[in-house]
């Protein structure tokens, strides 16, 4: 018998001869987990020249992990109540995932998911008063 031969039969083992703790304590692990574009945050730009070109940017949000950059020019060029309607459905759905919304430049809106938020320049943050702080104290 050879070298590999013994090797062999000493790994080979039967089920029977673990120990009876081994035989139920198992964990069985997902060797196809999907680890793709979910997992991780996609900055995506949408162009609006109608009302219904809304929909992807909507579903994208939804979903939870793109932060819109939507272009409303187009739009506003074209129709200015469809604009408004555009961008009321652009904030309910932003309310209905907790997230963010903000206009930037003249024809641009961009929206984020509930784990970003839009910087504000020229916002003061809150901060808490020094009478506020002796109560947290």
């Amino acid at each position: 018998m050879s070298i590999l031969s013994k090797i062999k039969d000493k790994f080979k083992g039967n089920y029977s001869d673990f120990p009876e703790e081994f035989k139920e304590d198992y964990v069985e692990i997902d060797t196809k987990k999907n680890i793709g574009p979910k997992s991780k945050i996609v900055v995506r730009p949408f162009i609006i020249q109608d009302f219904p070109d809304i929909k992807p940017a909507l579903d994208s949000l939804r979903e939870g992990y793109t932060i819109a950059l939507v272009n409303i020019g187009p739009l506003k060029e074209k129709d200015l109540i469809e604009l408004k309607r555009a961008v009321n459905k652009l904030k309910k759905t932003c309310d209905a995932i907790e997230g963010d919304i903000a206009g930037f430049g003249e024809d641009w809106i961009v929206v984020t998911p509930n784990f970003a938020q839009v910087y504000r320049a020229g916002v003061a943050e809150e901060l808490p008063s020094t009478d506020d702080k002796s109560k947290m104290e």
